[in-house]
């Protein structure tokens, strides 16, 4: 029929309600934004209705348009279901790109060893990392924006389907030379130096709240000699001052060769920061997804888990 709508075209929908902006919607896709505003305009009259109208600098759903949001859920899981369910994946001849969101300190765990594995498995595939942010996973992950997010995440979705990878610690990190190396790694040496404090509270750093209250607690005001927005900064000025950065542990362990660190435990407790690998109900089935989830599992996570 001439005023029938495509599955491309109800995928736009589904993206457009979730993210509530052309210009987003257009990036995500990696299309021009008149594409997708075309694509409204034919869904518009194929249902009668304006189905996003804008409100301030977003668009907002209509009546019917929120109506349609759960059958097109609906619809589009069992599409991919369907597609996964007859869709082979080889590594060696697939030309597959896949998408990871996750901070900076997972870009250094993750990425190189990953991107090693992808070489091995197959020429075609490819890796495209997508920092995390503060807007939530569940949407960015339901629209396609990316395949998998990783790291420690505790305000994610519990529709969200989620492996557990592994516990991190903390280990605070000196430069090599520090005039007081033994002392430092004692807890009265440890709470009389000056600390480089952690500032980010972006997605991916829902850690630093719990590391800087016990800090802030025993730390006088003169004791922080700076205030950064990254582990991964904290770590170098740690190498160049006589500053203490306490570090995520296999972020410190990976860093303290190359910096000239010298690593010890800190004089308290924390809980554990717990890395886990989170992807959309659509793509559970998929066969490269499934390929790509195993992978990582078998490069980072827990002995323990099977």
């Amino acid at each position: 029929m001439e005023d029938d709508v495509s599955l491309r075209q109800l995928k736009v929908l589904s993206l457009l309600l979730e993210v509530g902006s052309l210009t987003r919607a257009a990036q995500i896709l990696d299309v021009s934004q008149p594409t997708v505003s075309k694509i409204l305009a034919r869904l518009r009259a194929h249902f009668g209705d304006p189905l996003l109208v804008r409100v301030g600098a977003a668009m907002s759903p209509t009546p019917k348009a929120l109506e349609l949001t759960q059958p097109l859920r609906a619809l589009l899981t069992a599409s991919d279901t369907l597609r996964a369910s007859t869709q082979s994946f080889d590594p060696k001849t697939s030309p597959r790109e896949f998408t990871i969101l996750l901070n900076e300190i997972g870009m250094i765990q993750f990425i190189p060893p990953l991107i090693r594995r992808l070489e091995a498995a197959g020429s075609g595939l490819s890796l495209r990392a997508i920092p995390l942010d503060p807007r939530p996973i569940g949407p960015r992950l339901e629209a396609g924006e990316a395949d998998l997010a990783l790291g420690f995440l505790p305000e994610a979705a519990q529709t969200l389907r989620r492996q557990h990878l592994y516990d991190d610690g903390y280990l605070s990190a000196v430069r090599g030379d520090h005039p007081r190396l033994k002392a430092v790694a004692t807890a009265k040496g440890f709470w009389s130096e000056r600390h480089v404090m952690m500032t980010t509270v972006n997605a991916g750093h829902a850690a630093n709240r719990a590391l800087g209250d016990i800090l802030s607690a025993r730390l006088k005001p003169e004791q922080v000699q700076v205030r950064l927005p990254s582990f991964m900064i904290g770590a170098h000025v740690a190498a160049v001052t006589d500053a203490v950065a306490t570090l995520p542990a296999r972020l410190a362990l990976a860093l303290a060769p190359g910096l000239g660190l010298s690593l010890f435990e800190p004089p308290f407790e924390i809980e554990p920061i717990q890395i886990d690998q989170f992807w959309h109900e659509r793509v559970q089935h998929d066969e490269g997804h499934r390929w790509l989830r195993s992978l990582i599992f078998q490069m980072v996570g827990a002995p323990s888990r099977a």
